[in-house]
Order: C-alpha cells, then structure tokens, then sequence
C-alpha cells in the first residue's frame, strides 16, 4: 500500500525522487512500459530487488485446468494464465566485485521518471558500494509504438571519485522465479518454470533463447543485440545456456569516463511457426531496430507520441492531480492497445499478471469508447480479435444450449477461462457490450469495410443469443431471466435493465445490419424473418420499475431485497466479497459497482432527467464500489444529475486509482478500465457528451474547483476541439467539413475558421445523495 503522494505532481512526468522498497510492486505497475504486444514492468534495470517480475508478450499463455469439487456439464475444463517471458531488459551491475543492489552499500539518490511525452522511462542513481566505491548509473528505457517487437535500453555507468572496475552483464533470462499469491482471487495464478528450452545462442554481442510453452504449445523467441561503448580495453564476452543467454562487458574507468551498453531486444511468438522460423523472426525484428539505431528509435517514439497527443490530450485547470492523472491516464491506455493488431486488451493492459492478463467486458464498455474517438485503429483490431474468437463463442452457446455466439466473461485465447458460474457464464451482457463497441466505432469512423466484413458477423451472432436466451411471456412481453449484470453481487437475476436495455440496442443494430448488407447476412443465414423477430423482441424488453419508489429496479424484485447492513459493516471489511460469503451479498440491496447507473450511461436515452436524479439518488447509498470500474460511471451520471462537487470526487477517485492505489492492488497492474475511466468522466461527465444515432451531444458543466477543461474528438474524418470554462462552451473544427452537434439539446452546426461559443446553463439544485458509510469517495 503507498501509504502518502509516491509521485512529484507535473504536467507531463510521473517522477519517484527515492526509491521505496516498500511499494517496489505498485511503482513497477506504474512505470511499465508496452505498445500493446510487448510488455515490460518497471523493474529495475539491475533485475533486483523486484516485487513482481514482468516481460509479457500478448496472447502467450499458459493453460492449466480448473478444479471442481464435483464436475458439471458446461464447466469450463481449463483455464488460461498469462506467462511471464524471457526478460530482455536486465543489465546486472558490479562495481569492484559488490553487486548493485540497493538494499546494501548506501543508495545516495534515486530518481525514475516516466515521461509520458517521449514514451520512456529514465533513471538516474548514484550508488556507493560497501567497500565505498561511488558510481553514477543513467539508464532510459522504451518500448517501441513504432517497431511492435522492439524494445530497448540505453544504460550507462560512470564512477565518482575514484577509479572502479566495471562489469555489465546484459542477459535474456527464462522461467524467472516469481512470488506466490497472497490468496487475493484477483491475482494470478503462479505457474512454475512454463517454458521449456528449445534453442540458445550467443556470439559476440548478440543472444538469443528460444522456449515453448508446455500445455499451450506457443513457442517464444527473443533475441538481443548491443552496442558498447567505453573506454580502451573494453572487452566483450557472451555465453548462454537454457535459461540465460549473457553478454559480459568489463572495463576500468576513471573518473569522467563512462561505460555505455545500447540494448535492442526483439520478440516473437507464434502457434504454429516453427523453431528456425521464430529465430529468424526475433533476428529480424533486431535487424529493423539496428537500422533505426537508438538515436532513431527515440526520434520515432516522440513523433508517434506528438501525433498521438495533438488528438488526444485532455487539458484540466484547476486540479494539478487529475491534469496529471489523466494524461497518465491516456498514455496507459494507448500503451494497452496502440499495437495489439489481433489480440486483446487486458484488464491490466501488459503491466502486471493481475486477473490472469484476461480481458473481460471492460475492453469495450471503458477503454474501446475513449480509443474510437482518439485512436480509432486500435478499436477495430480489439474487436477484429473478438470476430477471431468467434468458432469459440459459437461453440460455447451451442453448449449452452443457445443460438449464435456467447463471449466469455474472461478469457485470453477466446473460450471460457471462468470457473466461477454466477459471475463468469451468466454475465451475458458481454455480448451486448462487444455489440455496442461495433456501432459506436462504425457511426464515428464511418468505416463501412469494417461494418461488412466485420460488424455484421458480430451483430448477428450476438443478436441471435439474445433472442434464444430471452423470452416473450404470455403478454408479449420480452424477458431475459437469470443472469448477472455488471454488479457482481447480484447473479441470476431476472430482467437485469443494463442487460435488458443493451440487448435492445443489440438487437436493433443486428437488425438495421442484416437490412444494409444483405449479402454478408445471407452468408450467415439471416434473413428478413429473423431480423423482423429481433425488431418484436427488442420493441417488447421489459424494464422493471418500481412505481412506488419512482425508480427503475436494477433488476425484478430488487428494491423489495433486504438492505445491506452498512452500519454494522466495518471499514476494513471492503471489499465485501474478501469478507463475505456471496450467497448473503446475492440476497441483499448492496451494489459492488454501477449497474442501474451505467445504464442510465449507456442508454441514456431511455431514462428523462427527473428518473436519472431519482434513480441515482436510491442506488448511490447502496453502491460500495468494491470495483475500480465504478467511480468513473459515477462521475458521469453525478454530473448530468446535477451533482457536481461528487463527480469531481469520483473522478479523483477514478484518475488516481493507480497512482495512489486506492485499492491496494496496484502491484498486479493498472486498472486500465479505471484509467479509460478518467477520460470518460471529464469528458462524458463534465462535457456531457453522449451519442445519439451519428451525432454527438454535450451538455458541458463544471464543478466549482475546475476552471476550465480542453479536450479533441476524432469523428467521421473531422477533429473537434471542445473548451469548457465555467460560463461558456467553444466548439473548433480543427479538421474536416461542417459538423452539427447538439449543446445542451440545441443544434450547433460548426464550420471551419468558425467557433461555435455557447453559454453554460447552471444545473438545477438537487440534495446531495448519500454513500454508504466508509464509502464516501474523498472530498477534492
């Protein structure tokens, strides 16, 4: 747990001026560096003291088998891990024989920073050893967003004060020891020694390992080159073996020389590409980056990274923490997906092994929103990827008992990797949630390749499942019974309203699709008798709602539960789950995470003001937020309800869930959902925007403590510039022909060289809802 502020408050750094030993896991997180295929956490160059290891490649798992005490038809048989993989970025120190270690000798400064304008991570240390020899360390780091299989060091060595003999030795290393679980479910589960060695190499400065996994069958290769540069009588010698391929450079320098070692390190991994194949592949990857050449790699890092944030950088006055924080936030969020290109974004990006490196529905309901206005080529290689996994999810309905696709709830390659059925297999509104994603990225991209070739296919198979889960009762009316919503603490529940409602909207796009591309619907077998069933099922969705209480029910029945006893819960009891048994929680008006409210978010357009105030106001007692996907949310329903000041305390929340890990799981990785989060609080929250068919629509407002918020919409070939100050709205056409919008519910159209400047009208005064105790989320 970081117990006070780790990180300097700056624009544009996250800057640890001394090294804390104590929360080494949490700031690996936090300073780990990806482009969506290579991962590494920010370990320390020298390899130790490490909290969690980590060199991730995307998609290289591990399966190993889920225990059951009794065995069940349709329980998933197997399940998925993600594998630490061969480490590429360890540059082992000595200084006259003593390891740099510093939990010995005395560690006279330390300082990382991550810059999130260059896209590096840099340190600069100076160490004195136990037998008092003193040296200066300078290092930066990159993943490549430019080269997917590349990344890179640069460390240098330099002595203070006196003479000292030097030895760098740069290593691949495999089948790293990692630490076990601490019973956390969130964790993941520790797999013992998973690659199995096929091929090691190394001559004069190059090294290579090449491993298979050995239930998966994925075989990894990873190579590296050095350029070193010293002093006379430098000298180089490398040796491998199974595990560890070394690169040993030795020299004597003076005071004021320096001894600097350049480390490319490429990546590749395959199914079914074989050994020589996946050597020649690592081998290339080096290649390109050698012909870049550090210099190069640099200068093609910042001009991705100043192209990235000419469209994405969000500007916030008035809130040092949050303007830091959300560009945290995007960079993170960038780094999760910019160059996943077929595979998933997991909930913890390639940060850390938390959830097992699964993706769960928070990819398109929290991070694919802010990437399709942003970066909107990363949004459609996500769901590319779930179009890839969809013989998977076919096969996984028809188990089921169901028609079309059923996505899981968690999973790495595609099938189920939920052993647990309340929350895993009942969670059908993943498919929904993949379904919305389809049309939001076709409506602001206008991308009609996409919509044939992959969005038809994802709407009707996702449709279908709905309409063979659901049914028409004797009245007509459609429900959907026994499942889980996004609030885990209510499983098997009948009508859920965010399922019931995005199941509507899925329904209805399936239909609208099968209608505008006939073809490609008749090649999956719908026709127009099909589409006309979905029209009627999703025409006739019940929404439970209690007209007593004036509010919609988060499913049937559930304002008549009994009440969580919030008083007689004590503080350290959250989250309630690590505490309770679910079968109590199951039973109970307690709400782990926005439901109700996201969908007043997500189908807003079923919901009139007056209900949303109502409607937030009942659950916001109840909602304990054991789930970093829940602030955001309700920040964004808090600040269209009027409730200003809250939405600023839970956008804090969302923003800086990492950075002072508020849920004291940082050391498995970020919350990636979380930090997508933050974007769609400021800019869905306190700029109001929704979507509406193909137009956008804002009704900007901000809270007393934010004096102004900036931020750029990619859409429909145009870049759109919102500026919000305390009494007005400006709308800028950076790019691209007229676009019309709505401001507040009135048509705007804004044309180039011509800002569109409206007046911000002050919310309606509501009473401040309350939280359950010990939840309320920190006054800003």
């Amino acid at each position: 747990m970081i117990a006070q502020r780790s990180y300097a408050v700056e624009p544009w750094t996250v800057r640890e001026t001394s090294l804390n030993l104590d929360v080494l896991s949490q700031s690996e997180s936090v300073f780990a560096l990806s482009n969506g295929h290579v991962g590494w956490r920010g370990n320390l160059d020298e390899g130790e003291p490490h909290g969690l290891p980590g060199s991730y490649l995307n998609g290289v798992h591990e399966v190993h088998p889920l225990p059951y005490a009794e065995a069940g038809y349709g329980y998933p048989e197997s399940g998925q891990t993600v594998i630490n993989v061969t480490n590429g970025k360890v540059l082992r120190l000595l200084v006259d024989d003593e390891p740099f270690d510093p939990r010995y000798g005395r560690l006279v400064s330390h300082e990382r920073t991550l810059d999130l304008r260059r896209g590096v991570l840099t340190r600069v240390c100076e160490w004195t050893s136990p037998a008092g020899t003193t040296v200066r360390v300078r290092s930066t780091r990159l993943v490549s967003l430019t080269q997917r299989a590349v990344a890179a060091v640069a460390y240098e060595v330099e002595p203070v004060g006196r003479p000292a003999r030097v030895v760098i030795q740069s290593e691949l290393v495999a089948n790293e020891s990692l630490p076990d679980p601490d019973g956390d479910p969130r964790q993941a589960r520790v797999l013992k020694s998973p690659l199995e060695p096929e091929e090691h190499f190394a001559a004069g400065h190059r090294l290579r390992l090449v491993h298979r996994t050995r239930h998966s069958g994925l075989r990894v290769a990873v190579a590296a080159d050095h350029v070193v540069t010293g002093p006379e009588r430098t000298t180089t010698s490398s040796e491998s073996n199974v595990d560890v391929a070394r690169l040993t450079v030795t020299s004597v320098l003076e005071p004021g020389q320096r001894l600097r070692v350049e480390k490319l390190v490429g990546h590749g991994w395959s199914a079914n590409r074989s050994r020589p194949a996946m050597s020649d592949q690592a081998e290339a990857a080096l290649a390109a980056a050698a012909h870049s050449g550090w210099p190069g790699l640099l200068a093609e890092q910042r001009a991705y990274l100043d192209d990235f944030w000419a469209r994405a950088d969000v500007e916030v006055d008035g809130d040092e923490e949050i303007q830091q924080a959300v560009r945290f936030a995007l960079f993170h969020v960038l780094q999760a997906g910019a160059r996943a290109e077929g595979r998933a974004i997991p909930a913890k990006g390639l940060t850390g092994s938390g959830y097992d490196g699964h993706a769960f529905w928070d990819t398109e309901t929290f991070v694919l929103p802010l990437l399709t206005y942003i970066s909107p080529d990363a949004v459609a290689e996500a769901l590319r990827w779930r179009q890839s996994t969809l013989p998977a999810a076919r096969e996984r309905a028809a188990q089921l008992g169901l028609r079309g696709a059923a996505f899981p709830w968690r999973t790495i390659e595609g099938s189920e990797g939920s052993a647990y059925w309340p929350a895993g297999t009942a969670a059908f509104h993943v498919n929904a949630d993949i379904a919305d994603a389809v049309t939001r990225y076709v409506t602001a991209t206008g991308d009609t390749d996409f919509a044939r070739d992959t969005g038809v296919e994802l709407l009707v198979e996702t449709a279908r499942l709905w309409r063979s889960l659901g049914h028409h009762d004797h009245h007509g009316v459609f429900h959907i019974n026994g499942v889980t919503g996004p609030d885990e603490y209510s499983a098997i529940a009948d009508d859920n309203t965010y399922t019931n409602l995005m199941a509507r909207e899925n329904l209805l796009a399936a239909a609208d699709a099968v209608e505008r591309y006939p073809e490609q619907a008749a090649r999956l077998g719908a026709d127009d008798e099909e589409s006309a069933a979905w029209r009627d099922a999703a025409r006739a969705v019940h929404l439970p709602y209690n007209a007593e209480l004036g509010v919609h029910e988060q499913h049937a029945g559930f304002t008549r539960y009994q009440r969580w006893d919030f008083e007689g819960t004590r503080p350290e009891q959250y989250p309630l789950m690590l505490h309770f048994p679910y079968f109590d929680l199951y039973r109970k008006q307690v709400v782990k995470q926005a439901d109700l409210v996201l969908a007043m978010y997500t189908c807003h357009t079923h919901f009139d003001e007056e209900h949303i105030a109502r409607n937030f106001a009942y659950y916001e007692p109840l909602t304990v937020r054991d789930s970093s996907l829940s602030a955001c949310v309700q920040a964004v329903v808090a600040a269209q309800a009027g409730h200003l000041r809250l939405a600023h305390d839970y956008t804090a929340e969302a923003a800086l869930m990492d950075l002072e890990d508020l849920e004291h799981n940082t050391r498995d990785g970020l919350h990636i959902a979380s930090l997508a989060g933050t974007w769609l609080a400021l800019v869905a929250g306190f700029g109001g925007m929704r979507r509406e068919g193909g137009t956008l629509r804002f009704a900007p407002r901000l809270p007393e403590k934010i004096s102004r918020l900036a931020f750029t919409l990619q859409l429909l070939d145009r870049r759109l510039h919102v500026e919000i100050a305390p009494d007005k709205a400006t709308y800028t056409l950076l790019s691209g022909g007229p676009l019309t919008l709505h401001h507040h519910g009135t048509p705007v159209t804004v044309r180039p060289d011509d800002p569109a400047v409206r007046d911000v009208p002050s919310p309606a005064y509501r009473p401040a809802p309350e939280q359950p105790p010990h939840r309320t989320p920190t006054v800003r």
